[in-house]
Order: C-alpha cells, then structure tokens, then sequence
C-alpha cells in the first residue's frame, strides 16, 4: 500500500512497523530503500530474500544525525566528523569502524558498516519517531537506532526513485510512504573512513573534489591502495554489474552512436518486410542524433549532469516500459560532476 509520506499519521505507521520487524518503502533524497531495523536479524533477513541480494553484501544504516554514529561505530576519525559536518544530513555514506555486536547482519558480518543521514524529510520523520522511547499511549519503548535501507529493487536492476516503482518492484502488500520524486537520483557517494585517509568506493551527488575541500585532505580512489585491497571493505553498489534495466545498455561516443544508427537504418530498409518482432532500440544522448529507422525510441540527455542523475533511473525503467531491447547511451564527459552517472552506466552496461 501507498501512503501519503508528509502525513503525520503514515509516519507513525511507517515506524511502527519497522519496530515490528516489517519491511517499509521509503523515500530519501537519493533513492527510494527498502527500510528495516538495522539491529532486527530477521528482519535484516527478509530485506535480503526480498531483494535476492547476497547477505554477505553490506546494507547502509541510515541514522537521524550524528548523534546515531556512536550507537554503530567505535571510532570516528577526525576527517570522517568534518565530512559528517559538512554533508549530513546528505547523500554521503561513511564507512567507519563497527561496534562488535551492533547490526552484524545489516553489516553483511564485516567490522566495518556504513552510515549516513539522509536529508528527505519523510526518511528524516520516520528515524525520529523510530528514537522515540514512549509509544503513543505514554509506555516506554526501545527506540530505533537506525534503518538499513538499499534500494527498493531486486538486487542489481534500476534503483526506484518513485512510490509507484517501488510497488511495481514489490507488489501492494509493501507499506511505501510517499515522498515524491527523488531530488538526487542515484545512490549516495560512499568514502571509505576506515584506513587512515578518505578513500572513494562510490561517486554521487557529492563529488570527491567536495569532499577534498571539506576535509583537507585528499580522497583517495580504492584503486590507488591496492596493497590494502585485501582489507577492504565491501560496500554496497559497487559491483561491476549493477543498476542494470532489462534491456541492454551500450556505451559510446556520439559518432559511434549515429554510426550504429545508420547501419541500423540501412539494415531496415533492406528488409522486404519490417517485423515487429525486430531489435527495438533506445537512444540517449546529449548530441542531436539522426535516424530513419522506424523502431528506434529517441531520448534527449541533459546537458546539466545533476539533471541528468535526476532522471537517469526513470528512464531506463521507462525504456523498459516501453518494450526496447537494447538502450544506446552517450557515454557522460569526463568532468567530477558526471563521474555518479558514468559510474551508473558504466555498471548497467556491463551486465
């Protein structure tokens, strides 16, 4: 079921039913999660059959502020309190030092986690009413430290950046609470707190230059400490294949995108009878294209990159509405502000 997310009393619902070791659908700035307990095991449990992800695959722990980083983490480096006091609340995740015997399971049994404080006002509504100590008839409850919430998806599709893609991911029995449309549109940036400098696992909204700007210091790529590879820890979306549609999604540069479409036209106009079963394609791109073939579904990219993170997640899900069998993508530039969406794309195409 859907509700409406600003109403107080689908705030409560939605937090009641995370302390009832539930499942809820709810909004952040970045995507849509799939929320549960961070210190409920069974209910951690059915996050992972719900989405068919792996359980040694890490959850991040969405806490209120930073008040809720002690409650995890045994230690916060003074680096990872500048970010947190810049960003949060803020689609940046820290991954810090985990408190033995808090949230093993969310934490996919490593002793490290990852938290984050998201700015959307619903998700910032529901982990204050989940601190609550007194329910609503004036008895004392345990409160809530913190929601473990990835995406609202099957693992590895196209993360949900509405209500209605999370119900089409979930069916109706799912409590969602409305919240909009993202603002974000792709998962939070994810620094690495846990070896002694900042070390980017993810880019996001959040661009490592920020980052480096923030806390003097320079944030390091995971590919720049291989001697600590083995270490590492592992965090969520970043797999090599991730946020992936139904269709296939091809990377090029403009010239080999408008190249692929006239051999594709050529193609066509040979054919003596066009199927309607035949290779139905996408285009997404920046570049004014041309194409005369009948089956090809175009789609301008913005030229803005946060633009384009916007609504980069409800396109793919539309083209796959639609039918397509194969999207091609203009790959992004290679400015910091585009490195969320190539990193997105650069994973979608490599399922």
């Amino acid at each position: 079921m859907i509700l409406d997310g600003f109403a107080p009393a689908s705030i409560e619902a939605g937090a009641q039913r995370i302390r009832q070791g539930g499942l809820l659908g709810l909004p952040t700035e970045t995507v849509y999660g799939l929320g549960a307990d961070a210190e409920n095991d069974a209910a951690i449990a059915q996050i992972f059959a719900a989405k068919g992800r792996p359980s040694d695959h890490p959850l991040i722990v969405h806490v209120l502020d930073a008040s809720g980083v002690a409650h995890f983490a045994s230690s916060v480096p003074d680096f990872a309190q500048t970010l947190i006091a810049a960003f949060w609340p803020g689609p940046l995740t820290l991954i810090l030092p985990r408190r033995e015997g808090v949230a093993a399971s969310a934490a996919g049994g490593q002793n490290s986690i990852g938290l984050r404080s998201p700015s959307h006002p619903v998700a910032q509504a529901v982990l204050k009413a989940c601190l609550q100590t007194l329910d609503t008839k004036g008895q004392p409850q345990a409160p809530v430290w913190g929601i473990a919430a990835p995406s609202a998806n099957q693992f590895g599709r196209v993360s949900p950046t509405t209500a209605a893609h999370v119900q089409g991911e979930f069916g109706a029995d799912l409590m969602i609470l409305d919240g909009g449309p993202c603002d974000v549109g792709i998962e939070s940036t994810i620094i690495d707190c846990t070896r002694g400098v900042p070390v980017l696992l993810r880019p996001g909204a959040i661009s490592r230059e920020q980052a480096e700007a923030s806390c003097g210091l320079k944030v390091l790529l995971k590919d720049e400490l291989l001697e600590h590879a083995a270490t590492a820890p592992r965090a969520s979306g970043t797999l090599e294949s991730h946020y992936a549609p139904k269709a296939k999604v091809r990377l090029m540069n403009a010239p080999a995108m408008q190249a692929a479409l006239d051999a594709l036209a050529a193609t066509t106009a040979l054919d003596s009878v066009e199927s309607p079963a035949s290779t139905r394609v996408a285009t997404y791109s920046r570049t004014p294209l041309n194409t005369q073939a009948a089956s090809v579904l175009t789609q301008p990219m913005p030229l803005d990159a946060a633009a384009a993170a916007h609504e980069l997640f409800a396109v793919l899900r539309d083209l796959d509405t639609q039918g397509v069998q194969e999207i091609w993508i203009e790959t992004p530039p290679e400015a910091p502000q585009w490195d969320g969406v190539r990193d997105r794309l650069q994973r979608a195409a490599a399922s």
